[in-house]
């Protein structure tokens, strides 16, 4: 195995079903291979960037993108099916907001600063998905970031201001720039890359190709 840490830069959105799924996965396929070290890096990602800063009614965003909420609901369930078969839960009908994830990327970019990227992401996407929180209000944001151990009161504050906020919008440019038009998008070490939420096995095989190839290198 290599001595240094395989890396893994995932590129998702905390408002993607298929990103919420996709993170599970890639905690599962880490436990099937306890022995290579991973390093995984979370990078932002617009999946929606028309979306206004204050966000929009989640009926606006189902009409405006599918058409009305009802052509959703079918897709709906077989995500929500997906999900729960992960041990997650997407509870589709307390979704009342479709935020604008800038200030949720500031906030994950931050956390990451101290080991925590991975942890307020989870917790981003609790609130979305199965609590159904608003992640457009600053407050719900700022105590979500008090929740993994960060000071929510200095969070509050950055959150107010400008900070990181080019630097997240540049970053999740650059990666539709890069042709990155679906997300979760993993990519191995620079090297090679997988779309979507593929499964734990296939995703722990992915790991261990890399780390060969890294051990072959030394």
């Amino acid at each position: 195995m290599p001595a240094q840490p395989v890396r893994v830069d995932v590129v998702s959105d905390v408002v993607c079903p298929w990103c919420f799924i996709g993170k599970r996965r890639l905690e599962k396929a880490l436990a099937l291979k306890p022995d290579i070290p991973v390093e995984v890096h979370w990078r932002p990602y617009f999946l929606n960037d028309w979306i206004p800063r204050e966000g929009i009614s989640r009926e606006e965003y189902l009409t405006t993108k599918f058409g009305s909420p009802e052509r959703y609901k079918g897709i709906a369930q077989r995500v929500s099916a997906a999900a729960t078969a992960e041990g997650l839960t997407y509870a589709i009908d307390k979704i009342s907001r479709q935020p604008n994830t800038i200030d949720a990327h500031r906030l994950i970019r931050w956390a990451g600063a101290h080991g925590k990227a991975a942890e307020m992401k989870q917790r981003l996407m609790d609130l979305y998905f199965t609590e159904g929180a608003d992640l457009t209000d600053r407050a719900v944001l700022a105590k979500a970031a008090g929740d993994v151990g960060l000071d929510a009161k200095e969070i509050g504050e950055w959150l107010a201001s400008d900070k990181d906020r080019a630097e997240v919008e540049n970053e999740a440019l650059a990666a539709k720039e890069a042709g990155i038009e679906g997300v979760p998008m993993f990519i191995f070490g620079g090297k090679f890359a997988v779309s979507g939420a593929q499964s734990p096995e296939y995703l722990a095989d992915a790991i261990e190709r890399l780390a060969t190839q890294d051990a072959a290198a030394e």
